[in-house]
C-alpha cells in the first residue's frame, strides 16, 4: 500500500495520522477511520467539548471553567 504520504505500507501494517485516523493496510488497500469518540449526549447550555489533538480525544468541560469536566451520557464513533 502506498500512503497519502508516498509512504510504502506492507500488509497488516497498522498506523496513526497526524489528523488522528487509525489507518491498516491489506489486500484491499488502505483503510482509514476516526481514532476518537465524538460526545453527543452533554449540557450544551453550560458545557462544551473541545478537542485535543495531542491526545486525539474530546474533553467536555464547563464554558465559564475549563477545568471542571461536565458529564457526557453519549458518544459517537
Amino acid at each position: 500500500c502506498i500512503d497519502s504520504k508516498g509512504n510504502t505500507r506492507p500488509f497488516g501494517s497498522q498506523w496513526r495520522t497526524k489528523n488522528c485516523l487509525d489507518c491498516s493496510c491489506g489486500t484491499e488497500g488502505i483503510r482509514c477511520c476516526s481514532s476518537y469518540a465524538t460526545p453527543v449526549d452533554f449540557d450544551r447550555e453550560k458545557c462544551e467539548r473541545i478537542f485535543q489533538k495531542k491526545t486525539c480525544s474530546y474533553k467536555v468541560v464547563k464554558k465559564d471553567d475549563h477545568t471542571k469536566e461536565c458529564p457526557v451520557f453519549a458518544w459517537v464513533g
